[in-house]
């Protein structure tokens, strides 16, 4: 595995040196003539007004597909909004919305998403629904391996953090959402829960995947990034002392090609400067990551294939990705199939252009919201 990384970094060198030697000889005198660029600041995210409550709960006795059980499974929470209870206690006004992979909940409540969401008269507004946005296993304050078991915490899966949440639901009195949606590996999750529980739901919003098992390029760099890190001998088959800073470097360059586009990169990162800034933080950011709980993370989509199931869902469905998505390319064919076992009016692709940014793009809600917005009226 260490020579197949190796020599997709020398791919992708080669490809750039190749580009730059054609461009060289014509720019040459003006590089010479003009003075160097400063670095690009980076764009700074704007604090979010939307103040989340946040709080634990410990799911006693938690059984894992794999047979093993931990005595208390910590799962925290954020929510905004109040909830609405029937005359049994029951709460009728709940939504779930579900992180990507490495994020947490919280981050489902940022201002560029939740500003657009939130809001008076806006689709999820929080003086009508109340928002549920837990931290997966693995994830944030949630259960995972670097709390201490390291490599012995037991390797969930996909449908082990949808038990999870199931869990937490039953612990806030939701028996059924008005909606659960999520981007990404939040995607993925709203087709195990319509699949899995599909009473538990009347809508799913799933944003940025497919329903269908991850294989070809998607499987390719979870693996890749799995295996950079593994191969690095401070790794010690997950019972390292010192953080495995080579391994976990090459898990962030991979990374950092896997969620984004040609275009977005080169507005984000326009020069010489700007790039090795980037790149600088990149490896700056690796000792301050824990290998086991990344490894884990990536790898808990190994087994997930809601696609056999797709009939047994009983919730309105809206599915949304992009065409710029290099996680989910719709020209590796999958999307387009998967598009094809629904009613047209179940999916939506929105078509790459100047506010695109690749995989993130469904988290940019202007692009979708009178879709979902009508969806939440049906």
């Amino acid at each position: 595995m260490n020579r197949t990384i190796s020599t997709l970094r020398r791919m992708i060198l080669g490809t750039a040196a190749l580009a730059l030697a054609g461009m060289a000889g014509g720019a040459a005198a003006q590089q010479a003539a003009r003075p160097p660029e400063p670095p690009a600041a980076m764009p700074q995210r704007p604090p979010s007004p939307w103040k989340t409550v946040e709080a634990d709960y410990a799911a006693p006795n938690f059984r894992f597909h794999t047979g093993e059980t931990l005595p208390r499974l910590n799962i925290h929470y954020a929510t905004l909004g109040t909830p609405r209870r029937d005359a049994q206690g029951h709460v009728t006004n709940a939504i779930m919305l579900l992180h990507g992979t490495g994020g947490t909940g919280r981050g489902m409540a940022s201002a560029a998403f939740g500003n657009e969401v939130f809001g008076p008269g806006q689709m999820f507004d929080i003086a009508r629904y109340f928002i549920v946005m837990p931290d997966g296993i693995g994830h944030g304050g949630s259960a995972k391996p670097s709390d201490g078991l390291k490599a012995a915490f037991p390797k969930y899966n996909y449908l082990d953090m949808v038990n999870a949440q199931r869990a937490l639901a039953g612990h806030l009195g939701i028996d059924r959402f008005e909606l659960i949606g999520g981007q990404s590996m939040g995607c993925m999750h709203s087709w195990v829960w319509a699949t899995t529980y599909p009473d538990a739901m009347k809508r799913i919003l799933p944003l940025a995947c497919t329903p269908t098992a991850i294989a070809g390029r998607n499987r390719m760099f979870r693996k890749m990034l799995i295996e950079s890190i593994k191969s690095d001998p401070a790794y010690m088959d997950g019972n390292y002392t010192t953080p495995p800073v080579y391994g976990l470097r090459e898990a962030n360059f991979i990374l950092s090609f896997s969620t984004s586009t040609a275009q977005t990169l080169q507005r984000q990162f326009p020069n010489r400067e700007a790039v090795d800034a980037h790149i600088d933080r990149l490896v700056q950011s690796a000792p301050r990551q824990d290998a086991n709980d990344m490894i884990y993370q990536f790898d808990a989509s190994r087994d997930y294939n809601p696609e056999p199931d797709l009939g047994k869902i009983k919730a309105r469905i809206l599915w949304i990705n992009s065409q710029d998505d290099f996680v989910n390319d719709p020209f590796a064919g999958e999307v387009p199939r998967m598009a094809a076992k629904l009613k047209p009016e179940q999916f939506m692709m929105i078509p790459f252009g100047p506010e695109t940014v690749g995989h993130g793009t469904t988290m940019r809600p202007r692009l979708w919201g009178d879709r979902v917005a009508a969806l939440m009226h049906e």
